[in-house]
């Protein structure tokens, strides 16, 4: 396939991309970063970190990590998918300051399932940021609607084994998390598991020798303790952006995960709040 560019659709495009682009790669106002610590990064969608009256919970990380001893900053860009995250080149900019010592935790899906590519004509709801399923080397060639561009798409997976590969190979701890749950009920009062992109994520991290978080199933299973009704108002658009407190209710369950690893690479951080998390070991 040869790329070929859809001109009467790329001046709008550019105009679109511009703008998420910039909008995307602004550092945080209040984002500081001490040389002389080791820095957290969390990277995905915008269930870790979003503005107004919606919360990530990377935002709500802080009670938990003691800023004296680590730098704590979240680089997570809403409406990206594992695939966007690098294309945009919002990966690029970590990896500009990502240092050995370092530790990315990293959750994506919530995006992933969209279209790989649309149909004409552009249009603000169009995406085109999915990715194939799995975990493995299958790919989608494709001239993107948005970018005007040829692409090859991957899987899920295989973005998320990128990511792996090259925080590694500058020294970084790597730690994939399986996306949170939507605010969805089965019938049986038991909350609908995101089980595809937590085994594929599972996956990745195992192939690629990284820690890894079922913050879906510990999520899912702490939600289904409260019950619905207590659930609800988690949710800012009662079904997948939290609000403040929902943030801070799964910011807890990153830190319970974290507590029941093997080995916590940010034990030497928690505060005492964090300390007292209780560890989720499967």
């Amino acid at each position: 396939m040869k790329p070929r560019s859809p001109l009467r659709y790329f001046a709008f495009s550019f105009l679109m991309i511009l703008g998420a682009a910039l909008t995307a790669t602004a550092a945080t106002p209040d984002e500081k970063i001490n040389p002389q610590l080791p820095t957290l990064w969390a990277i995905g969608d915008s269930t870790v970190k979003v503005g107004s009256a919606q919360r990530g919970w990377g935002d709500e990380l802080l009670p938990f990590l003691d800023a004296a001893k680590l730098n704590v900053i979240n680089r997570a860009v809403p409406g990206r998918s594992s695939r966007t995250f690098l294309t945009q080149g919002n990966w690029d900019d970590v990896l500009k300051s990502l240092k050995a010592g370092d530790i990315v935790i990293m959750q994506f899906g919530h995006n992933d399932s969209s279209p790989v590519n649309e149909a004409p004509p552009v249009t603000p709801s169009t995406r085109a940021r999915g990715t194939m399923p799995g975990n493995g080397d299958e790919t989608q060639e494709v001239d993107n609607i948005l970018t005007g561009k040829y692409e090859i798409v991957h899987t899920y997976g295989w973005y998320l084994r990128q990511f792996i590969t090259t925080a590694k190979a500058k020294g970084a701890v790597v730690i994939v998390c399986s996306p949170i749950p939507k605010n969805s009920w089965s019938t049986d009062g038991k909350i609908k598991r995101a089980t595809t992109y937590a085994l594929w994520a599972r996956q990745a991290a195992e192939q690629e020798h990284a820690l890894f978080i079922d913050l879906n199933e510990i999520i899912a299973r702490d939600y289904e303790k409260l019950g619905k009704a207590a659930v609800d108002p988690f949710f800012a658009d009662k079904l997948i952006h939290t609000t403040p407190e929902g943030a801070k209710f799964n910011a807890r369950a990153v830190i319970s995960g974290l507590n029941g690893l093997d080995q916590n690479p940010l034990a030497f951080a928690l505060t005492t709040e964090g300390k007292s998390v209780p560890a989720f070991r499967p």
